[in-house]
């Protein structure tokens, strides 16, 4: 199993970070016994966040539990704050429910900007003194826009990275992971499968694999998943000439503007299901077409017409993208595949 080191963060860990977002759709049991798997088969990397609902609870009961040790383990959490005391309620919440005295990796979560000290937001400074007051140990972040993140790495002031980073990855996304082994700061892949555009697991992780400065967190919602990305771990794929040739066509198929299913552009004021409705053209034609079908997702996109074109979607968006427009595109592919299987 492949190794990989954070940078100056010391963190020497497993090829395979456990993304625990997905964990909130699930119960605790079941959500206990894929932590537990992927600790057991070497896991020991856990990234999790306060806005993932009672992913950082279920990720506490879970460890605590089984008496897993704290320190075989590295937790790392986020905070969307914008101020100095949100961040230190949301803090204290998380370290209550991971139901530990300290977070391994706390990340300020894809703010706007990029915090540092002496800032009217507090956020950096507030940082500072949870890492001194032991309750943090490396202060972090995570961020969507490619501007955010190279100032980031120039500041100096961070010790890690995320960043979403696959086998799509632009040149400039590539060099931003190079950037960070170049500043001895740590490199955090999410994404990895792109939000499930992405099908093939071993070409996600060989591709990963070639920069042995990036470690991967995977969404794990299934055994399944769980298992193929373990698998991959003790007999690590070669990104071959098959492999290559599989990007380049997938690229191609994925090329120009398109959902990437982070949503941050929700809530929709209507309830519209923007980071599914979005990217349906692409998720009915890449994935097994008979889940997109059910009376649920048909409700979904039928909400589509609701739209009030108020603009805060496209607003939010990383990618910049004209949200409206992607999901009536997506609303009519979505019929007219729709009416053909009828």
């Amino acid at each position: 199993m492949g190794q990989v080191r954070l940078g100056s963060t010391g963190i020497i860990t497993d090829k395979n970070g456990f993304g625990a977002l997905p964990i909130q759709r699930i119960s605790f049991e079941e959500a206990e016994k894929l932590l537990i798997k992927a600790y057991e088969n070497g896991v020991t990397y856990f990234d999790t966040a306060r806005a993932y609902t009672d992913s950082e609870e279920k990720m506490g009961v879970a460890f605590t539990k089984n008496n897993i040790p704290r320190d075989k383990i590295y937790i790392a959490s986020k905070t969307m704050a914008t101020t100095a005391d949100k961040l230190w309620e949301d803090l204290e919440t998380s370290l209550k429910m991971l139901q530990t005295d300290y977070i391994d990796v706390y990340q300020l979560h894809n703010p706007e900007f990029c915090p540092k000290p002496g800032g009217e937001d507090g956020l950096y400074d507030a940082c500072l003194e949870a890492k001194r007051q032991g309750k943090i140990r490396h202060i972090a972040i995570t961020n969507h826009r490619l501007p955010v993140a190279e100032e980031a790495i120039e500041s100096g002031l961070y010790e890690l990275l995320q960043f979403p980073f696959n086998y799509l990855a632009s040149d400039r996304d590539i060099a931003l992971a190079e950037k960070c082994k170049a500043a001895d700061m740590g490199f955090v892949a999410m994404k990895g499968m792109s939000g499930g555009l992405i099908t093939r697991a071993d070409v996600a992780y060989a591709f990963c694999d070639k920069y042995d400065n990036v470690l991967p967190i995977w969404g794990v919602q299934h055994e399944w998943e769980l298992d193929q990305f373990l698998a991959c771990a003790k007999e690590t794929p070669v990104f071959d000439d098959e492999m290559a040739a599989f990007v380049e066509q997938e690229r191609k198929e994925l090329s120009g503007e398109f959902c990437r299913g982070c949503g941050y552009c929700m809530p929709c004021p209507v309830g519209i299901k923007i980071n599914d409705c979005a990217r349906m053209s692409l998720l009915i034609r890449r994935g097994p077409t008979q889940v997109y079908f059910n009376d649920f997702y048909q409700d979904a996109m039928e909400k589509v017409d609701e739209c009030l074109h108020c603009g805060q979607c496209s607003s939010q968006c990383p990618y910049g993208l004209d949200t409206p427009t992607l999901l009536e595109k997506n609303l009519k592919d979505y019929r007219e595949v729709l009416a053909s299987r009828k």
